[in-house]
């Protein structure tokens, strides 16, 4: 998933995915704690695309207040 798909979304689908990938992140890091994990790149994956999320989301969010001020 790239940021330019990320921003086409809503705020709403935005944090649903949001949700989703935190749950996929603390089951990755189950399965490395019992070591159960065969796909440890994933890991990585899943914390960057929660970072694309959490950026696209506060730029929403910033847009929304300076649109607000003007």
């Amino acid at each position: 998933m790239n940021a330019h798909e990320l921003r086409d979304k809503t705020p709403d689908q935005l944090r649903d995915e949001l949700v989703g990938l935190k749950k996929e992140a603390f089951n990755l890091r189950f399965q490395q704690a019992t070591s159960q994990l065969e796909n440890t790149a994933r890991m990585r994956q899943v914390r960057r695309d929660v970072a694309r999320i959490k950026t696209v989301l506060n730029e929403k969010a910033a847009a929304a207040a300076n649109a607000e001020a003007n």
